[in-house]
């Protein structure tokens, strides 16, 4: 009896993720042909469509935060049953909502540094030289974006995108400006792109700095590599300098010392 009931337990868990992973494929599906709706209204300059108002941001957002939660609570539950299932659900919703409310790591601090600092200049050249011939900040940070890949090139991409749809500079050029060693290039291009200044000298002179800067760099790691493998070396060489420099003196003085008793 307690197997079949378990089982039956089971099956009930198991339709019901389903349906709650149906519902939400079906919620992200809908969402998705919304942003590109939207996307496709701002390029074309299409008139807004009237829908149902949404449930403001602070109800979607509650929801969102405590649909997981809700259904493992449901799950454990069910799986448990008896006077221990509820609390049992309880504890394991709420460390759910623990971890899920855990700061997640930026994507831009998994980006590799020396990647970044080897491509950097060489895109600050790119865009300078497309400036220079006359194309406007977000083209050239699209071209360059596109020809170059790499952390830098994707992130010069997805900015550059993101202001041609008509999103915020700011916020479009601060991912790029996420990326160490970026700011000052994320700060140059959205300069341009809000005032039209022209940005082709300031992209030039960047892509010297962070050269001179890489240069720096690579000098200190030398520096440093020296002084890391002189002492090893040294430890190598003291056997032989003690066998071939210290033990004879030592012998000596100990034989002199020993002759004159």
């Amino acid at each position: 009896m307690t197997g079949a009931l378990a089982v039956h337990r089971l099956g009930t868990v198991l339709c019901l993720a389903s349906a709650l992973l149906c519902a939400a494929a079906a919620v992200a599906e809908r969402l998705r042909i919304r942003a590109a709706r939207r996307r496709t209204a701002s390029v074309l300059a299409l008139p807004p469509v009237r829908r149902r108002p949404l449930p403001g941001p602070r109800v979607r957002s509650a929801a969102a935060a405590w649909a997981v939660p809700a259904a493992v609570l449901a799950a454990v539950w069910l799986l448990v049953g008896g006077p221990v299932g509820a609390p049992a659900g309880c504890a394991a919703a709420l460390a759910v909502r623990r971890l899920r409310r855990r700061p997640r790591p930026d994507p831009a601090g998994a980006v590799d540094p020396r990647e970044v600092e080897r491509r950097l200049p060489f895109a600050a050249d790119l865009l300078a030289a497309c400036l220079a011939a006359g194309a406007g900040p977000v083209q050239a940070a699209e071209a360059v974006g596109e020809s170059l890949g790499g952390p830098v090139g994707e992130a010069l991409a997805l900015a550059g995108a993101e202001v041609r749809l008509g999103g915020e500079p700011g916020a479009a050029w601060g991912r790029l400006a996420r990326i160490p060693g970026a700011a000052p290039l994320a700060q140059c291009l959205e300069r341009a792109s809000r005032t039209g200044a022209p940005a082709a000298g300031q992209a030039a002179r960047l892509a010297g700095a962070l050269r001179e800067e890489r240069a720096r760099s690579a000098q200190a790691r030398a520096q440093r590599a020296a002084v890391l493998v002189s002492a090893p070396v040294g430890l190598c060489f003291l056997p032989a300098f003690l066998a071939v420099g210290v033990a004879p003196v030592v012998i000596g003085m100990a034989a002199g010392l020993l002759s004159a008793r």
